[in-house]
């Protein structure tokens, strides 16, 4: 239990950890592509475990707000994100374009708990995203008709359905079957996911190398306009409902920003050149690093409505 506890608490120094292990000591053996996706697959269907089908039936009891979000999340923020890139580097902006046309991460939930939000909206936007993902991804690389870098949009559409549904229809199927197995092993399958994002980190992480290490200054000047649209996208989701709950508003937010970057990199390793690969790779540093900035920020300015 004490070393369950450890890697939940400390589950950034845990991803770090398989960032610097990649660059540092690689794994030797080069893992076929669908190694990479049977992790993800994984880690999603442990996240699924602990939740209940009728969580997405209570999700859309607020359909206007659900609604309103999800198409910011999943088709505003990455056309914007597309065409204000594409003015700086093609490469990029294709790249940016799958990175925020991402799901909210199965990780939000908990995320939003730490930084004090709406943890049932949070949980409603993971789900709804999720199932939407396979629908939308496609359709905005049909929409852009990005043919140029040779995307099958059918095979997209099937690897994400495949990787959405199949672990979330298994895990409610077992869920059914043997409840009280899992009520008993659920305090584990936290700590379990981020041993199986190590694991998945490391092996993307090893598997680029190579193209990270050989250029430094590209990869400083890639992570400094990764940092920036990882800040732009905390202060886009916490606008975008104006009008909702201060608490509602860091949720939106968190979602925003702390996306299925793990699908993104799937997608990358199948589909994408080795330099958006990179960006999705890269994306970890980001990702693990700013939700402690955030949440004191978030603190700061909730000290003047507490007087």
């Amino acid at each position: 239990m004490r070393i369950t506890k450890l890697i939940e608490s400390h589950f950034w120094f845990v991803l770090l950890a398989g960032i610097i292990l990649g660059l540092w000591a690689p794994v030797e053996i080069n893992a076929p592509p669908v190694v990479p996706k049977l992790l993800l697959g994984m880690m999603l269907f442990t996240a699924f475990m602990k939740i209940d089908a009728l969580d997405i039936i209570e999700s859309l009891k607020n359909f206007r707000l659900i609604s309103w979000i999800t198409f910011v999340y999943m088709l505003a923020i990455p056309l914007v994100f597309y065409f204000v890139t594409l003015l700086f580097d093609r490469e990029f902006a294709i790249a940016m374009l799958l990175l925020t046309a991402m799901p909210a991460g199965v990780a939000t939930p908990v995320l939003t708990d730490i930084a004090k939000g709406n943890i049932p909206l949070s949980m409603s936007l993971a789900i709804v995203t999720q199932l939407a993902a396979p629908f939308t991804v496609p359709l905005l690389f049909w929409i852009l008709d990005i043919d140029s870098i040779n995307i099958n949009k059918l095979m997209i559409l099937r690897d994400i359905a495949i990787l959405v549904f199949v672990p979330m229809i298994v895990s409610q199927i077992i869920k059914r079957l043997l409840p009280r197995t899992i009520e008993r092993s659920q305090k584990f399958f936290t700590s379990f996911n981020v041993l199986i994002l190590f694991s998945f980190v490391y092996i993307v992480i090893s598997s680029q190398k190579e193209l990270i290490l050989g250029n430094p200054a590209g990869v400083v000047w890639k992570l400094v306009a990764l940092y920036l649209v990882f800040i732009l996208l905390h202060i886009i989701g916490y606008f975008i409902c104006p009008r909702q709950s201060r608490k509602s508003r860091i949720t939106v937010a968190i979602g925003s920003a702390y996306m299925n970057n793990g699908l993104a990199i799937v997608l990358a390793v199948s589909y994408f050149s080795p330099s958006v690969l990179v960006l999705m790779v890269l994306s970890e540093f980001p990702w693990n690093t700013l939700l402690g900035p955030f949440v004191k920020v978030m603190e700061r300015i909730g000290r003047p409505n507490q007087k």
